[in-house]
């Protein structure tokens, strides 16, 4: 009995030991599967890989060269602790980690010696000391002991890798855009990323120990190529804080502004700035790619469509009936409490009248508006300018015969703005046409395309139609355009220097559904100088929720900061005033080879009375500018103050600041005030203030 139980115990033990093992020879493998995979994956045991090496993007410039976009390299510092052996470690090392935190300071020379001892005995072939390297660190890194023996004496390797920087910041960000490989690129970086983004390389890396990767052979990659932009830095400088200003003013949700130069499309300076945590910044194209309901900007259209047609002139009466009229169901009202009275078109426009354009407009084709859209079809309002930048908002004109939701009321509220939308840059293209005579122009953004340094493409302007409609129309619309101004809804921005053209616009917005007369979306969109125009500007400003809403009260005061910083800068506007005038123009006094070169180009005859004077006052006389001599180095020298009235902020600031003087100054023109009187003593470390207007 003893011999059976002994032999039963045996067999449930080798039973049991055959179900162990047979369940350890299932669960090995499907560990291995689960767990163990990324030990076993035949990747894990490939010595070498190759790698694509980017290359490094264009730049992008503005019209002037200045730089608007670039790629920084940066540098990643690797050492090869295998080459170097262990005198020269124990010898150098010390003083290696010593230059290491003076250079980057943020880690104590004991600290980056313990790293350096730590990789150099685990004998690493490619270990990584530091990244973000710039390049005035790395020529000074290459200089440092062990370091300065280079790749074989000393293990120094590194990696070049390239990021993208725009030197001005904020300033046309949006326009310049950026590309990014895992969404969609916008602005010129997207647009032109053919050309920019180059020709990428190749890089042979082996595997080491601790799953780190040695370059050891590269085949180098070509840099893209740069593009030229139509930007003018100054212009979108100006413009950038004009606008900023203003919106902060108002408190404005966001707004935009674009300066074009009417013959060739060219746009010169384009601002998109949105209300972002109290800061306003560059996020979205609104220029291009934001439809807005244009308000009484559109009523130049409407207008131009009546009078080509030939039921409108601008001696044609309209009473304007206190202000308000109804069509159906729904009233329209003046901005202004009883209306205009019986004025005639040309007053209508200026004082931008709602009731008078939209009856003159509803009395001529309320029985045949497909007339009056196709007239607009006629001059390409419905079409879409076809940029060279992505996004553009196609723009929306409905069609009495291809809307079903056209009614009577469509007619009258269209004349006047709503029911349709265009952007801001449709807009401004439609009035430089005017400007331009009828030519209306794409707008462009990039002039130029180079290949080392010399122009391999040209972009040429491009007219998308000859003409909108008849000059007799143009000379007309003109002359409306002036009025607005000199006697309309924007008598606020007009100046004796020179002549500006424009329509204001006040739309109201949409809210739960509906307008509302809270609510405002203002602009002003014209061109200067209106007799010989070259320049054709458009601001809008979104919701303004304070000191006014009005279009000639929020938006056209951008327009004159910049029309006004504009012509009074660019030169070929400064000759075409001196070659009808035979006064010489009054000038800041500063510098006498600055103002030298300037009176040459624009073929003023200068009269010298001392040839060694470096800082001058200037007199304008009938044919001539005369040049005086001002003795303010000699007082500087004498530590007296110089006289400063008359001159520019720049001269001012060169000269005082280079003396050693605090400068304080407020106001914008040229000096009118100095807290340190002419003849007093000064020195070193001493505050002024000064003033200009």
């Amino acid at each position: 009995m003893k011999r059976t139980n002994n032999i039963k115990r045996r067999a449930v033990a080798v039973y049991l030991f055959m179900i162990l093992f047979g369940l350890a020879i299932v669960i090995q493998p499907l560990y291995t599967q689960f767990f163990e995979s990324h030990l076993w994956n035949t990747d894990r045991f490939d010595v070498t890989r190759t790698v694509d090496v980017p290359a490094s993007r264009g730049n992008i410039y503005s019209e002037n060269m200045s730089l608007m976009a670039t790629s920084i390299p940066e540098y990643e510092i690797r050492w090869d602790t295998r080459q170097v052996d262990k005198s020269t470690f124990e010898r150098y090392s010390e003083d290696l980690a010593t230059h290491l935190a003076s250079l980057f300071k943020d880690k104590s020379s004991l600290e980056y010696h313990k790293q350096l001892t730590s990789v150099w005995k685990n004998q690493k072939g490619y270990a990584l000391i530091k990244r973000n390297v710039n390049f005035n660190q790395l020529k000074v890194i290459k200089t440092f002991p062990i370091f300065r023996k280079g790749r074989f004496g000393g293990g120094f390797r590194y990696i070049q890798l390239n990021n993208r920087e725009k030197p001005f910041k904020e300033i046309a960000s949006r326009t310049i855009g950026y590309h990014n490989i895992n969404t969609k690129s916008v602005g010129v970086e997207g647009a032109f990323n053919f050309e920019l983004k180059g020709k990428q390389g190749q890089r042979l890396e082996q595997r080491l120990a601790g799953n780190e990767w040695m370059p050891i052979k590269e085949m180098e990659s070509l840099p893209g190529k740069d593009v030229v932009t139509t930007i003018n830095v100054s212009f979108q400088d100006v413009a950038h804080k004009a606008l900023e200003e203003r919106l902060r003013y108002h408190n404005a949700d966001f707004g935009t502004t674009v300066l074009m130069e009417v013959s060739s499309g060219e746009i010169k300076a384009i601002v998109n700035l949105k209300k972002s945590e109290g800061n306003y910044v560059e996020r979205f194209n609104y220029a291009i790619g934001q439809s807005i309901e244009p308000g009484s900007t559109f009523k130049l259209a409407s207008v131009i469509a009546g009078l080509e047609d030939g039921y409108l002139q601008l001696e044609d009466s309209v009473n304007t009936t206190g202000g308000s009229t109804t069509f159906y169901d729904r009233v329209m009202r003046d901005s202004r409490e009883g209306g205009y009275g019986n004025i005639n078109l040309n007053t209508s426009f200026t004082k931008s009248s709602n009731v008078g354009i939209s009856k003159l407009i509803d009395k001529h084709y309320k029985n045949q508006p497909s007339q009056f859209v196709d007239r607009l079809y006629s001059m390409g309002l419905n079409e879409p300018l076809g940029l060279s930048l992505s996004g553009e908002a196609e723009p929306v004109i409905r069609h009495p015969k291809q809307s079903a939701r056209w009614s009577g009321t469509a007619l009258p509220w269209m004349s006047i703005g709503y029911g349709v939308k265009m952007t801001p840059m449709q807009i401004l293209s439609f009035y430089a046409a005017i400007a331009n005579n009828g030519q209306r122009m794409r707008p462009y953004f990039v002039k130029s395309i180079l290949s080392n340094g010399h122009v391999e493409k040209t972009f040429l302007p491009e007219i998308i139609n000859p003409s909108i409609c008849s000059m007799t129309t143009i000379e007309k619309v003109k002359t409306m355009l002036e009025n607005v101004v000199d006697k309309g809804t924007a008598t606020n921005i007009k100046t004796k220097q020179y002549k500006i053209a424009g329509k204001t616009g006040t739309a109201q917005l949409i809210v739960d559904g509906a307008y509302t007369s809270e609510r405002h979306m203002a602009s002003f969109v014209g061109y200067f100088p209106a007799d010989k125009p070259k320049y054709a500007c458009i601001v809008v400003i979104n919701d303004p929720l304070q000191n006014g809403n009005y279009g000639g009260e929020v938006a056209a005061p951008v327009f004159r900061e910049i029309s006004d910083y504009v012509y009074n800068t660019d030169l070929s506007l400064k000759r075409s005033q001196f070659s009808e005038s035979t006064i010489a123009p009054v000038s800041k006094d500063g510098f006498k080879k600055d103002l030298a070169t300037v009176f040459s180009q624009l073929s003023i005859e200068i009269n010298d009375d001392n040839p060694t004077s470096k800082w001058v006052l200037t007199a304008a006389k009938e044919d001539q500018v005369e040049f005086l001599a001002r003795n303010i180095e000699t007082d500087l020298e004498r530590n007296r103050m110089p006289n400063l009235k008359g001159m520019a902020l720049t001269d001012v600031l060169y000269l005082l600041e280079n003396y050693g003087l605090k400068v304080n100054y407020n106001g914008r023109g040229i000096v009118r005030f100095q807290s340190i009187e002419k003849g007093q003593r000064i020195s070193k470390g001493e505050a002024i203030t000064i003033k200009l207007s």
